[in-house]
């Protein structure tokens, strides 16, 4: 699986491609921009991202616009349908208008600070995983009480079925 995270800020750039580099091969960029030209370019070369994680407040072009422009791109490669590139927002803004303006676009959207867990949750929801790293994940055992196992639905994910 190919991966793209979007984020302005270095920490969390290095986060989540931490929890997401044992699953795919991740690429990463520092703004919006660069982030939209990378998605540009591997769609041009028939070797799109299956996920994208993407911020929304970022400096020269937003996430909602990168969004905006990630699914304008689709349509203009004539991506079948179903075959879209999934996209988490993944974002310090948890207000009402910012989920409201995403959610019709993305896939997922998830605050920061990122939890492994319901990441990699929405990983296998969306079937992004190899067998190998599905039956691995299967058996992963928590390594702190309050961790949740693989898949888990909850009462902070009740619109996933």
């Amino acid at each position: 699986m190919r991966i793209l995270i979007v984020e302005d800020d270095q920490a969390s750039r290095l986060v989540l491609a931490k929890y997401l580099e044992s699953v795919g091969e991740v690429s990463m960029a520092e703004d919006g921009e660069v982030g939209l030209e990378a998605f540009r370019t591997a769609l041009a070369e028939k070797s799109p991202y299956q996920l994208v994680c993407l911020d929304i407040m970022m400096p020269k072009l937003d996430g909602q616009a990168v969004l905006k422009g990630i699914r304008a791109l689709e349509g203009e490669h004539a991506v079948a349908k179903g075959k879209e590139s999934k996209v988490i927002m993944t974002t310090a803004l948890g207000d009402k208008e910012n989920v409201v303006e995403a959610i019709p676009r993305c896939d997922a959207y998830l605050t920061k600070p990122i939890d492994r867990t319901q990441l990699m949750f929405y990983v296998k929801k969306f079937g992004l995983l190899s067998q190998e790293d599905a039956a691995r994940m299967a058996t992963k055992t928590p390594k702190h009480p309050n961790d949740k196992p693989w898949g888990h639905k909850d009462k902070d994910m009740p619109w996933v079925g």
